[in-house]
């Protein structure tokens, strides 16, 4: 099936362009950009009429907790550590497969509406993550998390999800250990082997806040770039979600290293752990964004995640300059794809790749004028300006209406029973 979004105002993210952005009809053949043209006038099936509207990479959070819903906005004065044992952890031990599917369906959903395609997600209960993220037809990088406790258990669930889904084109796999402070150094050394024989990415909290950093400082006797090669951490490609507390002798470790940083601003203001210095980390490693899980991230709306990191940035330095729109946007579209190993497939508009796109409307009068578009777009568009979400050519959200065959009214009951049996 050939479709075309023709007209729109399109935001490649491909540096190759001069332009960041320019009239444009993209053509798609079932689930791949095969032209990117002005004025096609060849056959096609459907026509989406993006006149007046931007098109653009659809967004990419690199780090989250899908099956976290639930606990959306709960984090009230808790620091980390006291939010997860006396608040999360207990929780989380009576949930159940058929609440952690309804809790990542609703997660899914709120992807496709704010206008993102691809998470980074790590969670347990994990038949329940699969079944919601393949019924949701959302991408997905997924990691059982892996801990001490029933530390060969968990590994074990790890191989045997990955073997019954490995073909599947939008599910891949993380070997995701949850940080080290609940993972052993030889628990650790485990998963780096098993990432390394699967050949898939390494995804874990790390250097979060400065407790953990002075646990591991304590612990290993190192400084934290020396503690992630004594554990192996650097054969692989690696993901560290947070990375609030990096210096800048450990960044000149990592620099030619295939290593990640995920900012996740929101979360970390929210539990009081800092705000990670990127404007200094991009120049030696690769900057994403993500939102943490709605306990901590409040919501997975990226548009409002991307607002916060240049603010903060610039708020930081106090420094106008030191931060720009184009390299936000690049850490929730580009920047994400390449943290997750996928920038070969989507996370720019380029003829080849996947189409996974969004179309936004900046006709609203909260977002009107449109003088600087990608200012325009960083800091003021929300998810009421998602018009249209396309995961792997289909067209899961158009005119903000979802085409999926779930009940939503359903669903909130169910949220409302887990809540009420579990959290109360």
């Amino acid at each position: 099936m050939i479709k075309v979004i023709k007209n729109g105002t399109v935001i490649t993210m491909d540096e190759k362009r001069n332009k960041k952005y320019e009239n444009l009809d993209i053509v798609i053949k079932d689930d791949t950009i095969i032209d990117i043209c002005n004025n096609y006038n060849g056959e096609y099936d459907l026509v989406i009429d993006a006149t007046g509207k931007i098109v653009m990479p659809g967004l990419i959070n690199s780090h989250t907790h899908l099956g976290m819903s639930i606990f959306r906005a709960t984090n009230d004065n808790l620091n980390l550590n006291d939010w997860l044992t006396k608040k999360i952890w207990p929780i989380e031990d009576n949930l159940t497969d058929s609440d952690v599917y309804y809790s990542t369906l609703l997660s899914c959903i709120e992807m496709i509406k704010t206008g993102t395609v691809m998470a980074n997600d790590m969670y347990f209960n994990s038949d329940g993550c699969i079944k919601a993220i393949k019924e949701a037809k959302v991408r997905c990088l997924f990691g059982h998390c892996l801990m001490d406790k029933d530390g060969d258990e968990r590994i074990e669930k790890l191989k045997s999800l990955y073997e019954a889904n490995k073909d599947n084109e939008l599910i891949k796999f993380s070997v995701a250990p949850h940080a080290f402070y609940t993972c052993s150094k030889d628990y650790l050394k485990k998963c780096s082997d098993l990432a390394l024989n699967l050949d898939i990415p390494l995804h874990i909290h790390f250097a979060e806040n400065l407790d953990e950093v002075r646990g591991i400082e304590k612990d290993y006797k190192k400084d934290l770039a020396s503690v992630l090669e004594e554990v192996g951490l650097l054969r692989n490609k690696l993901i560290l979600a947070h990375a609030t507390f990096i210096t800048e002798e450990d960044l000149l470790k990592l620099k030619d290293k295939d290593v990640s940083f995920v900012h996740n601003p929101v979360s970390n203001l929210n539990l009081g752990c800092g705000i990670a210095n990127i404007s200094k980390y991009r120049n030696y490693v690769n900057i994403c964004l993500g939102t943490d899980g709605q306990g901590s991230g409040n919501n997975m709306n990226l548009f409002y995640h991307m607002s916060l990191v240049d603010l903060l940035q610039k708020g930081l330095y106090k420094n106008p300059t030191i931060s720009s729109s184009y390299e936000t946007l690049k850490m929730a579209t580009i920047n994400g794809a390449k943290a997750l190993g996928v920038s070969d497939i989507i996370g720019s508009i380029e003829i080849g790749k996947k189409a996974d796109i969004i179309i936004l409307d900046m006709n609203d009068i909260l977002v009107y004028p449109t003088v600087d578009l990608i200012t325009n777009i960083v800091h003021n568009v929300s998810p009421n300006n998602v018009l249209t979400t396309i995961i792997n050519g289909e067209i899961l959200m158009q005119d903000n209406k979802l085409n999926l065959d779930i009940d939503i009214e359903k669903l909130k009951q169910q949220i409302n029973l887990i809540i009420n049996r579990a959290m109360k």
